[in-house]
Parts: C-alpha cells; structure tokens; sequence
C-alpha cells in the first residue's frame, strides 16, 4: 500500500466501522475451525497491527510485512509484543521449517490483492503450515467495482468467486469453505462506485472514520453478518471469504 494508506489505517483501525466489523465477522469464523490450544498462528500483511489483538485470542501471533513504516507503526501500537518480521511473498519468506516453524493458522486478511503472484505467495505457504493448519482469507470482491481506491491502496485485483477458486486451486489446496460477506452494504457502495463514474468525481483518497451514529450504524450492519455465515454462504458481497486446508494425504499431514 502507498505510506499514506498506512498512515490513515493505523489512525482509523480501532474505531472504523469496516476494520472492527471485519474483525468480529473473522473471529467468530475462526473460533468454528476448533484451533488446537494456544495455536500458532501467521499473519501475512499483518501491516499496522489491527488484528493482532484479536489473533493473539487464539493463540501465539507472528506477522509478515514487507512495509518498513508499517512494522514502526504496529511496533508503537502494540508495545513491539508480537514477532513481526520484514519480508515479501513469495520469494522472501522469513520463516520456515528448516528453523521449526509451522503455523496451525496462517491469515490473508486483505492481503492476497496487493500480491503480483497470489498463487505463487498461497502455494508457498504450504511448507509452513503444521498437519492439519488452516488458511483464512479475505479479498475486496466483484471486479465491475474497482475504482480510484483500489488504486490508493495499491490493489492489483477484486476477485469474483471464479477467479479466487482458480487461484486456490491452482496453489494447491482444497476449499473448505468459501462466502462473499458484507453484503448488507452491496448496494450502497454499488451505488456510490457507479455515481461516482456518472459523475466523474472518483477521489483517490482513502475512508476517515464517518460520525459515531453512521459509524456504529453501520458496524452494526457489516457484524450481523457473523451469525449469517455460521450457517452458510452468503450469495454476493462486497469481499470474499476462504477456509483453505492442503489436501489430505500430503507429505507432512
């Protein structure tokens, strides 16, 4: 992502509608896998450290980021209590097996778009998770929406649920499960993505926290949406979600 984008998601993380209803949509997700005690968890992108917190709730948390100004800014955040280390998918991986590293559960939490070679960075993977690890992902979704701020955050791709089973498929895994999520707020952001191009006012800028009201309005629409997964798939959404495990039977389950 570009500094400024960092910049603003470490100052709106905490309190913006979008970052703590994703968070509470992926810790009742990743309470259902049944994650051994204390599970060693991995998250790739972990940038300025927002869902730290939450993650170190399941176990002992490690992170992946390649941004210099991102690591300071979780190392100031969060008091330097998580092991974030520097280096980039798929080529500079700094852990692995050769030192004993293996992860019950590795995170792609909007990561995987601002990868060049997702299925190359998903495939790597592979050697770092222990018998039985998961892969917990979510991407921005519907390719017809990109717009100026997926330019401003440095995003390569959205992804249809087509194009992201290809992806996982082809880096080697099974799906466990796979939703689009926050879908309540499709429409709005539909709708403002396309007056935005009727009108030609497409600010490339990124997303301050709104007025508490809107804000707590609209946590409370994009958290709902925990219950609905816990018992299914939603049909479409503004991003997807993706339980992936290495097929049984592989070298090392």
């Amino acid at each position: 992502m570009s500094p400024d984008a960092y910049l603003e998601m470490a100052e709106t993380e905490a309190d913006h509608w979008w970052f703590r209803g994703r968070r509470k949509v992926l810790q009742a997700v990743l309470r259902s896998l049944a994650l051994p005690p204390n599970a060693r968890v991995l998250e790739v992108g972990s940038g300025t450290g927002g869902n730290l917190d939450m993650l170190a709730g399941f176990g002992t948390v490690s992170g992946l980021e390649m941004d210099r100004t991102a690591r300071a800014l979780c190392a100031r955040k969060t008091g330097g209590r998580f092991d974030i280390r520097a280096g980039r998918c798929p080529d500079d991986v700094p852990f692995g097996t050769a030192t004993g590293e293996r992860f019950d559960l590795i995170c792609f939490f909007d990561c995987l778009e601002h990868i060049v070679d997702d299925v190359g960075s998903l495939a790597r993977m592979q050697s770092l998770l222990a018998p039985g690890g998961v892969i917990v992902l979510t991407v921005p979704a519907c390719p017809s929406l990109w717009s100026a701020h997926d330019v401003f955050l440095r995003h390569h791709r959205r992804y249809s649920r087509a194009t992201l089973t290809r992806c996982i498929e082809a880096a080697g895994y099974d799906i466990e499960r796979i939703s689009y999520f926050n879908t309540l707020l499709f429409p709005l952001a539909a709708a403002a993505r396309w007056l935005s191009r009727l009108t030609g006012f497409n600010a490339a800028t990124g997303a301050p926290v709104p007025a508490q009201p809107f804000n707590a309005a609209l946590y409370g629409l994009f958290s709902v949406e925990r219950h609905w997964l816990a018992h299914g798939a939603l049909p479409f959404g503004l991003s997807l979600l993706a339980v992936l495990r290495k097929p049984t039977g592989d070298v090392g389950e």
